[in-house]
């Protein structure tokens, strides 16, 4: 039995993957615990685990004293002589107890306790073991599928797959192998708990790195992944040495790398892209099949606008904006497609807006678009110094230019702060208008000239096609329209 108990601890300690001296302090704690429960808490007992003998052995200490007051915690010196003849006054005499006189409920105490020590010892060691595992990839066995969560053994210890991580249309039954993204370590109340991931974009940077030497080898890095689990996914790579192709090595000979990752993830379409460190041409790579014509960048806010032929658009867009947003994710930028036709339409009436300035011919309005400028706002807020240079027309013209935006968009400069605020005039109903009565107002309000600002803006061939305004009627509105701005500057 002694043996037995010595050989328990030992294998419990390889099994569990637990130091010796936990479940031997474990036991220790558990039969005091339970002799406390026996012979009461005010007794002053310790237990002892004797290795030689195999087993845990109690001790119940008293004070040797002449007279004994407290016969728990004291015992005379006659009979402390009788058990020790060295005993003196004031010496502490410790007696042993037998484990067996514990009892039935002290023993389940014991139990219990032993359980809970080492399945908290058991915890303890996974988090260590597994906490700076985060972001790995494992290889385990499903154990029981419930409310949808999948529990996956792997060997000591049990990890979760929630739900909400599992690809969808994938299936699993009790014993199926099964490759994860370790996604999230966390102690709880009841231990610890892993967690898996199979729709982490780094699950699949993990499986190339898997699968591509180059890649675990430092040559080749991954530089992003993206994924729509299931469906399809983009990674970008990149190669630390020119005489490497990363997209080639990440392809494996006849495609035996890419498969293999594609048999992994049951299916999933991967497109391999190549990074670059220029913004333009990371994303025109990540639109790949598309081609593409023309990128407007707008490095603040992350923004692109790209531009393809227009039997490109549908290549470029993808399958419900499945393409775009892919090389949205993998690109981190924001980014809009538009087809060369749509732009065109898009040019032109920008250019005939940029045209009712005073000064700006369809020359310089084509340079202002190719330069960004898309509303009359854009050239209000525009240096006119800086303009005149970009359209090669000179300072002054520039800022005239400037000027006759700012009136038209119902702009002004504060003085104080050279900021530019819109003026309230030009957002002032019609009616506000001297000559306007409600009838006009509303027709105008029907046409879509719903403020003051508006019908200043207005074009006057379009506003003369009215019914009951002539040319000479319109062109007396606008005039109206930029008096009354005008007051307000």
């Amino acid at each position: 039995m002694n043996q037995n108990l010595n050989y328990l601890i030992e294998q419990v300690g390889r099994d569990k993957g637990i130091d010796k001296q936990v479940i031997i302090e474990a036991l220790e704690d558990a039969m005091l615990k339970a002799s406390k429960k026996r012979y009461g808490l005010q007794k002053d007992i310790e237990a002892r685990f004797n290795e030689d003998l195999g087993e845990v052995e109690l001790f119940l200490f008293k004070t040797v004293v002449e007279k004994v007051q407290d016969p728990d915690l004291e015992i005379p010196l006659e009979e402390a002589k009788r058990m020790d003849p060295d005993a003196e006054v004031g010496d502490s005499l410790g007696v042993k107890l037998s484990v067996e006189d514990l009892g039935r409920i002290a023993a389940q105490t014991a139990k219990q306790v032993i359980m809970q020590r080492v399945k908290d010892a058991e915890g303890e060691t996974t988090y260590n073991e597994y906490k700076d595992r985060k972001g790995e990839v494992v290889t385990g066995f499903v154990q029981r599928i419930e409310r949808g969560n999948i529990y996956v053994n792997l060997g000591r210890t049990e990890a979760i797959l929630p739900k909400r991580e599992q690809v969808p249309r994938e299936a699993y039954k009790r014993g199926d192998r099964i490759k994860a993204f370790i996604l999230d370590v966390q102690r709880t109340p009841v231990g610890c708990q892993i967690y898996l991931s199979r729709t982490h974009p780094g699950f699949l940077a993990k499986l190339f790195e898997l699968e591509v030497p180059e890649i675990s080898e430092g040559i080749v890095r991954v530089m992003s992944a993206a994924r729509e689990p299931g469906e399809r996914s983009k990674i970008a790579v990149y190669s630390n040495d020119a005489d490497v192709d990363p997209v080639g090595a990440s392809v494996g000979m006849k495609g035996s790398r890419v498969q293999s990752v594609v048999q992994e993830l049951r299916g999933e379409k991967i497109d391999i892209i190549p990074y670059s460190s220029d913004p333009a041409k990371f994303v025109c790579n990540a639109l790949s099949p598309a081609k593409v014509s023309k990128v407007y960048l707008n490095d603040e806010e992350k923004y692109m606008e790209i531009v393809v032929a227009d039997d490109q658009l549908s290549l470029a867009i993808g399958k419900r904006g499945q393409n775009v947003r892919l090389a949205s994710k993998l690109t981190g930028w924001k980014i809009d497609i538009k087809s060369e036709s749509k732009m065109e339409k898009l040019s032109e009436e920008v250019v005939a807006r940029l045209t009712a300035l005073p000064g700006v011919g369809e020359i310089i309005a084509r340079v202002l678009y190719d330069e960004g400028f898309y509303t009359i706002e854009d050239v209000a807020e525009a240096d006119g110094e800086e303009l005149g240079r970009i359209c090669g027309i000179g300072e002054k013209k520039g800022e005239k230019i400037v000027e006759a935006a700012r009136a038209m968009a119902g702009l002004t400069t504060v003085s104080e702060e050279g900021k530019l605020e819109r003026v309230r005039r030009g957002d002032d109903p019609l009616e506000q208008l001297p000559g306007v009565g409600k009838k006009t107002a509303a027709l105008l309000q029907e046409s879509g000239y719903g403020s003051v600002r508006d019908l200043f803006q207005a074009d006057v061939g379009v506003l003369s096609q009215l019914p009951g305004c002539s040319r000479k009627k319109a062109e007396n509105l606008i005039q109206t329209a930029k008096e009354y701005i005008d007051k307000g500057e």
